[in-house]
């Protein structure tokens, strides 16, 4: 049986049995993916009992907010999450709190914004936003931060990922893998009232094989490994607290001596701004 592109960004992270990982927007379909990885200590968190799990032994079952985990700096080896940060305000956010809980890295599946994908918009196969979730619970939730409002389905691509990474963490060179893949959505898709989308459907289903050949990048699935721990950029050093500045690297291509006026040092400032005082009637 073909692995998912779940499965398959779990083993190509190389997560060790040993390991600890923080699952944000969670399953019991996270669960079983952890366990067939041989992951031994696993949370799983989310904002409810997704879809009205509540025993995930061995592993543990934790409230949190994808886009403001409570977790401290580095406390778990790895984060991961399949298919739920196009449900958060910020995706991005939710993207950042994954690298600042991390120590080792982060596994992300999502989709990716493909000229297929755009496509399939235009012909009304998928759509902008996610329908189908709120029809399935009778309207009551599976939507914008799991409430009963369909979100945007936020699809990335690889260079919105590498910014990203490089915005939050600066100091080091980013260290990404990408990994492609085709899943037809056959069970919403029966779901249609429109026949012709489900006969697309069954169709797009039978040339899986042939798109992964020839066009492995177009699909709906899309997953990055994000390592930390990269080299640090040529113009920081290792200091005592951390990552410095390597003013060598920097008088080598600059002369700030040139430049017009020097930039005030507020860190160096001894007194700071009071408001004026407020007239008294």
């Amino acid at each position: 049986m073909r692995k998912t592109i779940y499965e398959r960004a779990i083993a190509a992270a190389g997560l060790a049995p040993s390991d600890t990982v923080l699952v944000l927007c969670g399953g019991d379909y996270d669960r079983r993916v952890l366990l067939g990885a041989n992951i031994e200590s696993a949370t799983v968190s989310n904002v409810d009992f997704h879809a009205g799990h509540k025993d995930y032994a061995p592993y543990v079952w934790q409230y949190q907010d994808a886009e403001s985990v409570t977790a401290a700096d580095e406390s778990f080896d790895w984060c991961v999450v399949h298919a739920g940060l196009h449900h958060c305000a910020s995706p991005h956010r939710g993207l950042c709190e994954m690298l600042r809980v991390a120590r080792k890295g982060i596994v992300v599946v999502e989709a990716r914004d493909s000229s297929l994908m755009r496509l399939a918009v235009k012909l009304g196969l998928t759509g902008d936003y996610e329908l189908e979730p709120a029809a399935i619970s009778g309207g009551k939730y599976g939507g914008f931060r799991n409430t009963n409002i369909p979100n945007f389905v936020y699809r990335w691509t690889e260079r919105e990922v590498d910014k990203t990474i490089r915005s939050f963490l600066p100091q080091r060179s980013p260290q990404l893998r990408f990994l492609y893949g085709y899943r037809i959505p056959l069970q919403r898709l029966r779901m249609e009232r429109n026949v012709i989308k489900r006969i697309a459907g069954t169709v797009g289903n039978s040339v899986v094989a042939l798109a992964r050949l020839f066009a492995p990048k177009q699909g709906n699935e899309f997953a990055f490994i994000v390592r930390k721990g990269g080299e640090l950029q040529p113009w920081l050093k290792s200091g005592d607290k951390g990552p410095d500045v390597n003013l060598d690297y920097l008088y080598a291509r600059y002369a700030p001596e040139k430049y017009g006026s020097k930039p005030v040092d507020n860190a160096a400032a001894t007194t700071k701004p009071t408001a004026p005082p407020r007239d008294v009637p």
